[in-house]
């Protein structure tokens, strides 16, 4: 087709190339403009899988419709990325102000509809404006995620869940699904031998593991419970 293509237009070998890549720039562009949600979750999956070998157990029970919340440890600055390339529906993730706010990182942020939280001591405002952005989005039938420790991780270990789910869930209740992320501690993304991203990268293409356990019904759901179901999902073979 490409040959007729070629002999019908009169192109040369290197035009009839370089107005394909054209074409294609368009199309990208055109569909970014309707869907940028979909074009950014795409280029999300060929980034997180082109460093990391990803492996999943328990996809399943992580509903294909209808609203959700996920709970998940925090090892490094990726964990995000490595989730929404792995999932198969958006998830609004609920992210640290500060980080949110970053340069560049912003328009990317908000494009995939991320929630940003502050201390409540610290930004009230903020703090509270999450919840309701929150419940906002579990109304329209999405899928919501937090890391409950509040944090990265510092040594490797979960460290205690916050109530903030527990808040959740009071408020609007829907089912709280635990995951549990393996094989980043140690990568240049996490806090290992000091702060994160102040390390030359050793290795890539890592094997990672995103297990995911069944869902917690909301009056059943209770901040330590969820720990220790996360524990027990990141011991699992």
């Amino acid at each position: 087709a490409g040959i007729v293509l070629v002999g019908l237009l009169e192109l040369t070998v290197p035009q009839f190339f370089l107005a394909l890549a054209l074409a294609n720039v368009l199309v990208a562009s055109y569909i970014y403009t309707v869907v940028p949600e979909f074009l950014i979750r795409l280029l999300v999956w060929m980034l997180t899988h082109t460093m990391y070998r990803v492996k999943h157990h328990g996809m399943e029970h992580i509903p294909d419709e209808g609203p959700c919340m996920l709970v998940c440890n925090h090892v490094s600055y990726v964990d995000a990325l490595l989730l929404a390339g792995a999932i198969r529906r958006p998830v609004r993730f609920v992210m640290f102000k500060p980080i949110y706010d970053m340069p560049l990182l912003n328009y990317i942020f908000r494009t995939g509809k991320t929630i940003p939280i502050d201390s409540k001591v610290r930004n009230p405002a903020i703090y509270e404006r999450a919840f309701v952005r929150i419940r906002e989005e579990l109304e329209a039938g999405e899928v919501v995620c937090i890391f409950p420790e509040g944090k990265l991780t510092d040594d490797g270990e979960v460290a205690e869940f916050r109530a903030g789910i527990e808040k959740i869930v009071a408020d609007y209740p829907v089912p709280v699904i635990p995951m549990a992320l393996s094989g980043l501690w140690g990568s240049f993304f996490s806090h290992k031998g000091g702060k994160a991203l102040t390390r030359l990268p050793r290795r890539f293409w890592s094997r990672i593991k995103l297990a995911v356990g069944e869902a917690v019904a909301p009056q059943q759901v209770r901040a330590e419970d969820l720990r220790e179901r996360v524990l027990a999902l990141r011991e699992r073979p």
